[in-house]
Order: structure tokens, then sequence, then C-alpha cells
């Protein structure tokens, strides 16, 4: 499977982080009902995005990683590619995490005058969580009943972490019955009204994108491309038309309430299996393609700083009016433009001096473990 960039993909993962960022508005960037926020969120919800990054994940991870634990033939090589999975997804993801869960305590410490960040002691609790990947655990526990701190984004980086170190173990155990007991796991929780813990452990989402991996390398998933989809303007239209259902059916007026989280996870496992066949079918070559796979590549960081930014604008208004200085309180827009601008900077620095020259590290890493292993005389081993 080749590793090359699929744009659609990185669309879908803009898609994904723009409706995140848009959902966090009301409550982390505005503490005032804006009159305009409420009428479109009374229509339109946008906390599905985890919902897609899920099936993206579980997508982009599994097509790479199934295919290289399945070539193993002995047991020091299944344990050294799932060593080599483990580092390149620590080295990808926990220096990020990491930085900016110590800067969220540091402003809580040092420029929380506003009391945007909350609390410390909650902010300590909430590093803790972050940092040892239960952070999911503690939201649910946390749910309406005390403040969980500014860091609650983490919850689904600890859920993804959970299933991934797991993952590689089910892999080898399973072998044949993987695909089996990925649905069993789909079919429960789509059937299972979501209790708060249920929320935050909900891994369908995940479960489906893997499947969509296994079944990328069978002949049938050539049979089934929706070659319709060349038309023009055709696929932009369907990505519009499922964003706009998915916003619809996170609301209340949704009627199939118990089912909404297994409603949302299929039609984000359909956008991602449009966007799997890397034809640009969702959105053609052109400068808003490139300005989405720009936003798409930097999406983790923009997930992680977008909750910070917020704050920091909330407590830069804060110390604006009590130094009796022009601010832009009381215009939603410009406080918008002014949040958007600051996490567009802080996540370009964040992926060209933290996740790119860290992720690069990891596969150094990985690299010098393979030549190191190579360079011991083998005992008659396979390669994987």
């Amino acid at each position: 499977m080749s590793d090359k960039r699929i744009m659609d993909i990185e669309v879908l993962r803009a898609v994904a982080v723009m409706g995140v960022l848009f959902h966090h508005v009301q409550g982390s960037l505005f503490t005032d009902t804006v009159p305009l926020l409420v009428k479109i969120q009374v229509w339109a919800q946008s906390w599905w995005g985890v919902d897609l990054f899920f099936a993206i994940s579980g997508f982009v991870i599994a097509r790479g990683l199934i295919p290289a634990l399945r070539r193993c033939n002995t047991r020091q090589e299944y344990w050294q590619q799932t060593r080599n999975f483990w580092l390149r997804r620590a080295f990808r993801l926990l220096p990020a995490a990491w930085l900016w869960l110590a800067l969220m305590l540091l402003a809580c410490v040092f420029l929380n005058r506003s009391g945007a960040f909350g609390s410390l002691y909650a902010n300590l609790q909430a590093t803790l969580a972050g940092v040892l990947q239960y952070a999911n655990f503690r939201l649910a526990d946390s749910f309406f009943h005390y403040e969980y701190g500014s860091s609650f984004v983490y919850w689904s980086l600890s859920l993804e972490e959970q299933f991934y170190l797991l993952f590689p173990l089910l892999i080898v155990l399973l072998r044949k019955h993987l695909v089996w007991a990925l649905l069993a796991l789909i079919a429960v929780q789509i059937l299972t009204v979501r209790s708060p813990l249920l929320m935050f452990v909900r891994t369908d989402a995940l479960a489906v994108g893997v499947l969509l991996a296994m079944w990328s390398a069978q002949p049938s998933y050539r049979r089934w491309e929706p070659t319709f989809l060349r038309l023009p303007g055709v696929g932009t239209a369907v990505l519009l038309g499922i964003g706009l259902l998915l916003c619809f059916m996170a609301t209340d007026r949704f009627t199939f309430a118990s089912y909404r989280i297994g409603s949302l996870t299929v039609l984000s496992a359909l956008l991602v299996w449009i966007a799997s066949y890397n034809r640009d079918y969702l959105l053609p070559a052109g400068r808003l393609q490139q300005l989405m796979a720009w936003i798409g590549s930097r999406s983790y960081g923009i997930y992680l700083i977008h909750v910070p930014a917020y704050l920091l604008v909330r407590e830069l208004i804060f110390r604006l009016q009590a130094a009796g200085l022009p601010s832009p309180a009381g215009h939603p827009i410009l406080t918008s433009l002014l949040a958007l601008g600051l996490i567009a900077l802080l996540s370009e620095l964040n992926y060209r001096f933290v996740e790119m020259p860290m992720r690069n590290r990891g596969a150094a890493l990985v690299a010098r473990l393979g030549t190191s292993r190579s360079a011991v005389p083998s005992s008659g081993a396979t390669s994987c």
C-alpha cells in the first residue's frame, strides 16, 4: 500500500477540524450568548468532526499496519513491527501533545487573570490525565459534575492511543477472525444507547476505518469504486450534502437520537470510503483543495491549539478592557478573526518546529533500530 498522501483524506481532515473549531467557539471563545451562533446551532452542530477523525485514523493506520504485521513470519518480527509502530506513533503525537499541555498549565498560572483557563487544581489533574492517556475516562466522570480543565479535547487522543495500543495484539490474536470481531464491536455500539461513559469510549468509527482499509486490499473494492463522482461538481456536492446531513443529525432535532452516533459513524465512513480511492472525488485539484490540504496537514496541531488560543484571546480582551484600551469585545466577527489568525500562526509553528522534526526523529530511530537488527547474524528467519 502506498504511503503517498491522499488529498481527499487531507480535505476530510480539514473538514473535521473546522467542525471541531466551530463547535467549541461558544463556551471557549465566547462565554456570552452570540445570537447568530445560537440560531445556527439549533439546526447544525459540528461535534461530529471527532467521529470523522476517528474514521480517517482507523483507515490510515490500518492500511499500513495490518499488511506489515501479516507479512511477519516469526514472533521476533511481529514484535519488531509493533515496536516500530508504537515508536512512530509516540514521536508523531506525544511531543506536540505534551508541549501544549505544559503551555496550558503555564497559562493557567501566569496568564489567567480573567480565569479563562480555569483552576490550577483542575488543570493539574487534566494534564496528568492527558499525559497518562486516561483523559477520556476523566472527562466521562467529570461530565456535568465538576471542572475538567482547559485540555478537555485530549479525551479523543487518549481513546485513540488506547485503541492503537491494543490493536497490534488483536491483529495477531484474531488473525482471520479480525473482521468479525470488528463488525461485532461496531454492531454492539451502534445498537447501544450511549451513556456519558460510552460516549467517551466510542470506537465504532475507528473500527469502520480499519475495515475500510482491509477492504481496500480486496478486488471487490475496485469494482465498487463510485466512478460517477468524476462528473464535474458531483463529488463536491456529495461532500456538502453529507456534511450538512451530519450537522443536522448532531442536533436535538434528529429524532432517532438513540442511533445518532452510529449514524454519524456510517456517514463518516462513507466520506472516507470515497476519499480512499485517491481520485480527488470530493474536491478537485485547485487553490481550494490546496488550502484545505494545508489545513488538513496541520489539523493535529490545530486540534491541540484551538482551545488554548480561544482562551488566550479571552484573556487578552479582559486585560485590554481592564486597562481601558480598545478591544474586540462585543464584535464577534473581529474576535473570531483574531482567534483564527492566532490558531493559524501557532499551528504552523507547531508543524514546522515540533511535529515534523519529531516525526523525522521517530522515523530515523526506527530506521536505526532496523539497521542494527539486520547487522546481527540471522538465525534463518525470513525478513518482514
